[in-house]
């Protein structure tokens, strides 16, 4: 009787009334994005199971116990139709007898709306952008995408220290830290302390443009965000990587920048996908703004170096080994030596040519082969550089960030590249966008036809002059 009486009661209560399973479906907190299949009828969807609405392929290993999405399970259009609305918050009241509370955005739970569960709503997304100027110029477009999807999300972004520059220009982004996640072996004390700044921050989706193994995806996964979205290799060094990512995005080649202006189509894609009745989010293209601090330090520059607003041609592209070069990853062959820029900037009539040179060791080069009366301007970061397309009358370069620039905001400008067919990657519908192409016959930058490029800034002085 004294052995029986040690035993708790709960043990045999707990072995003979198993509690039962709770389906996976009823407990999934949100929905994604995505679209429903098209048998279901429209006033009453089925709510998807989030492992099936994410990932292409079932993978059985992510949940054993997982059998599908609920038959019974319906949904009215109270809190599942339409896009997020901005976030509620209660006004401040300096007298309240209670202390005077601010609480930051999305933290208010009280209030937090049913929609947020129900709908798959994302108020904080990360993107971790790998690669450099370039790279980070072209997802623009993915960050006005998401702010259009997402009305009143708070956009952040985790580049590497040249790439975060490029944010300078953009007012949809909140932070930018400077990490650089193409580092296969950081520090051990800079990653944990990166992962635990990256998981305080609450993110509802986390997305990646890194090619991602397991090494990349098990450091996403620790975010602990809900949505988290990544690129992974084409080859085995995606094995299990999968197993911590919401959604994969296989890319075509080992180098994503291989795929030009277009590399994060996929990305892009499925962030823009119809769901319920809100319909597909069109692609927005790329725009960018320049501060009133930063044009009026460029103008002191062009203007010290013999240039006027309006009457200069923007010359950049200049071979130099300095990473301000702002060069593609996807195109290595983009810089031209000195002495080819000498003869191109020969043909130039009634504009005054701008040299623009990455590193200031450059300047003794340019002096001596172009000339000691040369207008040389000396940048380094994106902002400054379009800045200074914005004032110009017109641009010459190699395909670097500049010829992305002078696009955007529809500059006539002169392209160079090493082939025909890099040119209609990095720069499609060149002529909507005021760009002549000028391509090497060989597939080297360095045999490019300088006549060619001459006569086409002929063709460009006509239509200023015209204007």
């Amino acid at each position: 009787m004294a052995a029986t009486s040690l035993l708790p009661k709960s043990i045999s209560h707990f072995l003979t009334n198993p509690p039962s399973l709770p389906s996976t479906t009823t407990t999934t907190s949100t929905l994604s994005f995505l679209n429903q299949p098209h048998d279901q009828p429209q006033c009453c969807t089925k709510r998807p199971n989030l492992q099936t609405v994410h990932l292409k392929k079932k993978n059985p290993w992510l949940d054993p116990f997982d059998d599908g999405p609920d038959p019974d399970m319906e949904y009215g259009s109270l809190f599942t139709d339409g896009k997020q609305e901005e976030d509620p918050r209660p006004p401040d009241n300096p007298d309240n007898p209670y202390g005077f509370l601010k609480f930051p955005k999305a933290f208010n739970v009280e209030i937090a709306g049913l929609a947020l569960k129900v709908r798959g709503d994302v108020r904080r997304c990360c993107c971790m952008v790998a690669g450099g100027v370039y790279e980070n110029l072209l997802f623009f477009p993915t960050i006005q995408l998401i702010k259009d999807r997402y009305p009143g999300v708070q956009v952040d972004v985790v580049a590497s220290p040249r790439g975060k520059q490029t944010y300078e220009m953009n007012k949809n982004v909140r932070w930018a830290d400077a990490y650089d996640i193409d580092d296969d072996f950081p520090e051990p004390r800079v990653y944990t302390d990166f992962v635990g700044i990256l998981k305080n921050r609450y993110y509802d989706m986390v997305l990646s443009t890194k090619l991602a193994g397991i090494g990349h995806a098990s450091f996403i996964f620790m975010t602990s965000a809900e949505h988290k979205a990544s690129y992974v290799y084409p080859n085995v060094n995606s094995a299990g990587a999968g197993l911590f990512l919401s959604e994969t995005f296989t890319a075509e080649t080992t180098n994503l920048s291989d795929g030009g202006y277009h590399m994060y189509n996929q990305m892009i894609d499925w962030l823009g996908k119809p769901f319920r009745s809100v319909p597909r989010q069109p692609t927005p293209p790329l725009k960018y703004s320049l501060s009133k601090k930063i044009k009026e330090v460029v103008e002191a520059k062009y203007r010290n170096a013999g240039a006027e607003r309006g009457k200069y041609v923007v010359i950049h592209g200049i071979e130099s080994d300095s990473q301000a070069s702002m060069q593609s990853r996807g195109d290595t062959d983009s810089l031209l030596p000195l002495h080819v820029w000498a003869k191109i900037a020969k043909g130039i009539r009634d504009l005054t040519p701008v040299f623009v040179i990455p590193h200031e060791r450059e300047r003794e080069n340019v002096e001596e082969i172009v000339g000691y009366d040369a207008s040389i301007v000396f940048i380094t970061t994106p902002a400054q550089l379009a800045a200074l397309i914005n004032d110009s009358a017109g641009l010459i370069a190699t395909n670097t960030a500049a010829i992305q620039l002078a696009t955007a905001r529809e500059k006539p400008s002169i392209g160079l590249f090493c082939s025909e067919e890099k040119a209609k990657i990095f720069v499609p519908d060149a002529e909507e966008k005021r760009c002549t192409i000028i391509a090497s016959k060989t597939g080297k930058l360095i045999d490019i036809d300088v006549e060619a490029v001459k006569n086409a800034i002929k063709f460009v002085n006509v239509s200023l002059a015209l204007v």
